[in-house]
């Protein structure tokens, strides 16, 4: 395990790590990628040679300390090299979204004035060179894949490779400088800078120390006991936090190796083959799995489908009981090892998840059937709950303590307190620096004692310390009775179905609650094709009487369960429509880390809402869209609004509210 960090120890930055782990590991896989089929695996000992060479090839171009440089594309070894390569030569990494449109880059590289900017291939390098003119501090841009970029011109664009071979170059003439500026680099030096997704306004760039970076990496990793021999898988955004605290903070602290997929399309394969032992996922790609198996079975031999029903039956009754090492019957273990061999082991092998010692989700509720779904194949699925601005880690779930209704206890060396209007704050060593050139909204989220305003209102169970999120604070309002209005708690209710993709829920200051719902084309296609029915596009699906006829009786169910809560049941879904678009960020109404941009939603469908709340039964609409090569267009369509069955609210739910 890693050695304990102090002042004297050197291991106050990322590189410093590097250098730890190129001697301590120089034998064990750092990083592992597949090109064209076939892993391809770097050392430790390598992997500090190719980011020695990449950081010397910076100087020479002319990299200063306190550069910013923007990192773009999917995940890849090269670009995690990149991240390390500025942090040795004191700049400072700011990675992008890669789907992001070229207007949202600009915004970012020119708020942090980044001069050079290292990219994946000619699609990142003409979206750059697009905005070119309006990034004022921007000088040079580095290439990895020279596909269809021979003919460009080259005075201010260079290939990845060619840097590194003139560092090696300039290895003499440069070496003394970056071991200067490497052993200036400490525990209040700039780590990297996220962008924060904007889901408000425009995003924010949050400036993460040497210190967050490391002691968070330290804490978390010591929290699950986190060790060299890990696997994890490297999918998720570069731009998210999430992403960098698991791929370079607890892989540079513990030296576990990071697994990057050949392509999304091949992630599912990629994942199989390489069955990591730490895995991250927020809950969509949890349910969109679970949606494929059982879709799987619905196509299977009888004799499967019962086999399949009848142990896993038995897995939900007694399988966390086992994984959580609760007593339990010795007669209930041995069906639990049968079923192991004839289902749960080869259905964990098809999900990739055979190794899984370690898995968490975040970001949005899990369904608790889903999430206990996999915990009762013996996968140490777990909940936690963070954000940019603490270097993720807020509270974690401990082995034996997980629930689907709580996202854990405070982590290693965090606070917890709850302000009078229920907003949750937080303190600990992962407390961001600032967000870059703006004082003002640093000042109002980090007071001067470093209590963190999260935006999340919740609650601390008194008996077992855990936290539970109810809705983001500025979202929770009262509706026209004064009960209370929480819309993504019934949001996120609705999503747990498969078919449901995506929902926004209405009602502040009103007297019902009404919603937008975005089926899961991937689900109800699937549905379609099994039950014959044809279609032509996603609004010709979304609108088939069945689909309608579905996502009520899902309403319904929720409206159900939200009665049974005095606190939340007036946030009963009265009217829904199913919108005749997904809800997209290319368009705005997402974020790139797809969470709901409200105010932009209600201002582009008004008129949808209008007709929710004065009783139209259809209302004709017509949205603009941005299709994937940037051109603008547009869609219309007759949508129908049904009526959804609430439950009465008893006299005594009202004062209970």
């Amino acid at each position: 395990m890693a050695d304990t960090l102090n002042g004297a120890g050197g291991h106050q930055s990322i590189p410093a790590l590097l250098h730890r782990n190129a001697i301590q590991y120089a034998g064990s896989a750092a990083y592992r990628e597949k090109d064209l089929g076939i892993w391809q695996s770097w050392t430790w000992a390598q992997a500090e040679a190719e980011i020695q060479a990449l950081a010397l090839g910076l100087i020479n171009m002319g990299v200063r300390e306190g550069d910013f440089i923007a990192v773009i594309g999917r995940n890849r070894p090269y670009l995690y090299w990149s991240m390390v390569a500025a942090q040795s030569v004191g700049a400072i990494p700011v990675p992008l979204y890669q789907d992001a449109v070229a207007e949202e880059m600009a915004y970012v590289m020119e708020h942090c004035g980044a001069r050079f900017a290292i990219v994946a291939d000619q699609e990142q390098v003409d979206k750059v060179i697009e905005v070119q003119e309006n990034l004022h501090q921007f000088e040079h841009m580095i290439y990895l894949d020279p596909r269809g970029l021979r003919k460009y011109d080259h005075s201010k664009l260079h290939q990845f490779s060619h840097v590194q071979e003139q560092g090696r170059a300039a290895l003499d003439e440069f070496l003394p400088e970056l071991q200067r500026r490497e052993a200036t680099l400490n525990y209040d030096s700039p780590c990297v800078m996220l962008y924060t997704s904007g889901t408000t306004g425009k995003p924010k760039g949050v400036l993460l120390s040497n210190r967050n970076v490391i002691e968070t990496a330290k804490s978390s990793s010591e929290f699950d006991n986190l060790r060299e021999s890990d696997e994890v898988l490297a999918y998720l955004p570069m731009a998210w936090v999430g992403d960098f605290i698991f791929s370079i903070g607890q892989a540079y602290w513990t030296g576990f190796c990071v697994n990057c997929p050949e392509s999304a399309d091949t992630m599912m394969t990629d994942l199989r083959e390489i069955g990591p032992s730490y895995y991250f996922a927020p809950p969509r790609i949890f349910e969109t799995q679970l949606t494929n198996v059982m879709i799987r079975m619905e196509d299977a031999s009888p004799v499967k489908k019962r086999i399949f029903d009848y142990f896993m039956a038995h897995a939900r009754k007694v399988g966390p009981d086992i994984l959580d090492g609760h007593s339990v019957g010795v007669f209930d273990r041995l069906k639990y090892k049968l079923g192991e061999f004839v289902v749960y082991g080869p259905l964990k092998n098809a999900l990739g998840f055979s190794s899984v010692r370690v898995g968490y989700t975040a970001g949005e509720a899990i369904g608790p059937e889903i999430f206990d779904f996999y915990r009762s194949l013996g996968i140490n699925l777990k909940q936690l709950y963070g954000q940019t601005e603490a270097t993720v880690f807020i509270t974690a779930q401990p082995d034996g303590q997980v629930r689907s209704d709580t996202v854990g206890v405070p982590c290693p060396g965090v606070e917890l307190r709850i302000a009078e209007n229920g907003e949750v704050f937080y303190r600990s060593p992962g407390v961001f620096v600032e967000y870059y050139k703006n004082p003002e909204s640093t000042a109002d989220t980090k007071d001067p004692e470093g209590w963190v305003a999260t935006g999340d209102a919740g609650f601390i169970e008194e008996d077992t310390g855990h936290l539970r999120i109810i809705d983001r604070a500025k979202d929770v309002g009262k509706m026209a009775s004064g009960a209370l209005f929480a819309p993504k708690y019934a949001e996120n209710k609705l999503k747990f179905f498969p078919n449901i993709l995506e929902a926004v829920v209405f009602g502040n200051g009103r007297e019902e609650c009404t919603a937008f719902i975005n089926i899961d084309l991937t689900a109800v296609g699937n549905w379609a094709e099994r039950n014959n029915i044809a279609y032509g596009s996603y609004q010709e699906l979304a609108a088939h009487p069945q689909v309608m006829d579905t996502v009520q009786s899902h309403v319904e169910a929720v409206n159900a369960s939200l009665a049974e809560d005095p606190m939340l049941s007036g946030c009963q879904i009265h009217r829904f429509v199913i919108l005749h678009k997904e809800l997209d960020a290319d368009d705005g109404e997402l974020t790139r880390t797809r969470k709901v941009r409200r105010r932009i939603i209600e201002e582009k469908f008004a008129d949808i809402i209008t007709a929710l709340y004065d009783g139209s039964p259809k209302v004709s609409t017509t949205t603009e869209v941005t299709y994937e090569d940037g051109r603008k267009g547009s869609i219309s369509a007759m949508l129908e609004i049904r009526d959804a069955k609430v439950v009465p609210v008893t006299p005594q739910q009202v004062a209970a509210e």
